[in-house]
């Protein structure tokens, strides 16, 4: 009895841990626990290694912010990418979903969040003094801010327009192929080149 108790307890803390991830409700989280159970213990084994070494492998960006092994990034690195034109994120996942469209070939810069008073986040919490530093440094000529069209999005958009406005450079938004209330992390890569060839100045 003891053991099964054991058992029990071990089934319900990983699948609490798992519905903790976004998307992942307890549903899933146990379909998920009860299929690694289910497999070869060697499945178990290499996912808690990737796991426990994963913020030893990878970290920030000390450039544009996104996750990487190596610093700088592969993107901000790269010579063949035009690094006049930055493009403004909320987070790294939005880089490899923008990468993926294969329709950017600029760089990046990952704000770490959205403007958002309601939920305690304000500019001086988002990596807009690391921006500015980018853009003081020269050579920059556009400015693409790629944030998700909600509230907190354009709160956002706004305030850096505001903040950036000195500064001798064009400052764009993705075009309506975004539709409002969207997330990039949901827009197919059709759609987010079109945003991307049909961006507007503001």
């Amino acid at each position: 009895m003891a053991n099964n108790h054991a058992v029990v307890n071990a089934l319900d803390r990983l699948i609490a841990v798992f519905s903790k991830l976004p998307g992942i409700g307890k549903k899933s989280a146990g379909r998920i626990v009860y299929h690694i159970l289910d497999s070869n213990p060697a499945l178990a084994l290499n996912l808690a290694k990737e796991l426990e070494g994963l913020h030893h492998a990878i970290h920030r960006c000390g450039n544009c912010g996104g996750f990487t092994e190596t610093d700088p990034c592969a993107v901000c690195s790269d010579s063949g990418r035009d690094h006049s034109v930055i493009c403004v994120i909320e987070s790294a996942q939005d880089m490899r979903i923008i990468e993926d469209a294969r329709e950017f070939r600029g760089v990046y810069h990952v704000l770490g969040g959205l403007i958002a008073p309601l939920e305690g986040i304000s500019p001086a919490d988002l990596s807009i003094d690391k921006l500015i530093n980018r853009l003081e440094k020269g050579g920059i000529k556009e400015l693409i801010l790629a944030l998700n069209p909600t509230i907190e999005g354009d709160t956002t958009a706004l305030y850096l327009q505001k903040q950036l406005k000195n500064f001798q450079l064009e400052i764009t938004r993705l075009a309506s192929g975004m539709p409002v209330g969207g997330n990039i992390e949901y827009i197919d890569k059709l759609t987010l080149s079109r945003s991307f060839r049909g961006r507007i100045r503001v």
